[in-house]
């Protein structure tokens, strides 16, 4: 931003919309930045990460920092940001559950009626972001999203709870709901479906692959010196290289 940006003080000026808000809108506003200020960060028990010794394979070390995020309790740990487009470019962001790793890649499931699903039949990449507080670390990352066959989008189906199929079997996710009892009268509908037909599984269900080309690990250091270690897909392997903090 450049220097006639900002205000003389060097602060950067409010939106247009709020610079013409009452003074106790204004105080408000500097008390939240005030109270931004206070709150600590790397307050856990930050991790080494020796990159010399990291393995060439980046999904080895992601099972290790997942393992270690596991090990360590972590909360919700398999928990991640994914973030999509749609047709114009205009991003969504959203976090859920990471149903599977291997070799190739990482797996999410969603119905294929949901927004993220939608976004992704009009542009198949998705950037995804791990984050575990307790240890200080971050793994970032960026790739092709391909969707799975029907037999392994059934079996995703099969392994969740109960509660979680019946919900899957709406495939209303992202409609507009005008009332609960609506939602109500729907999940009684699905869980009697169930009840009935066991091994019966929610026709656009999808489980998703993401084939990752970048993956860039991120650990915290308390005197700012942290460790970025990226690789980058180059043909059937990896290139890495470290990042400046």
């Amino acid at each position: 931003m450049s220097a006639s940006a900002r205000d003389e003080d060097g602060a950067v000026p409010a939106p247009p919309g709020l610079a013409s808000a009452p003074n106790a809108t204004a105080g408000a506003a500097a008390e939240a930045r005030q109270l931004l200020r206070t709150l600590k960060v790397f307050e856990g028990a930050l991790k080494a990460f020796d990159i010399q010794a990291a393995p060439q394979d980046p999904m080895r070390l992601f099972d290790d920092w997942f393992r270690d995020a596991v090990r360590e309790r972590n909360v919700e740990p398999h928990a991640m940001t994914l973030a999509s487009v749609d047709a114009q470019g205009c991003p969504s962001v959203r976090t859920l559950i990471l149903k599977d790793y291997d070799a190739s890649g990482l797996y999410f499931a969603s119905s294929a009626r949901s927004r993220k699903a939608s976004e992704l039949a009009q542009r198949p990449r998705v950037a995804l972001n791990f984050y575990w507080r307790e240890s200080g670390r971050q793994i970032r990352i960026g790739g092709a999203v391909l969707r799975c066959s029907a037999q392994q989008s059934a079996a995703d189906f099969a392994a969740r709870s109960a509660d979680a199929r019946a919900e899957a079997m709406l495939g209303r996710q992202s409609q507009p709901l005008q009332r609960w009892q609506d939602w109500e009268d729907a999940i009684g509908v699905a869980r009697r479906q169930l009840q009935d037909e066991p091994d019966c599984v929610a026709p656009d269900w999808a489980l998703y692959l993401v084939r990752p080309d970048e993956i860039e690990f991120w650990q915290a250091d308390r005197s700012r010196r942290h460790e970025r270690l990226q690789y980058l897909r180059e043909n059937d392997g990896w290139v890495r290289q470290m990042l400046w903090p």
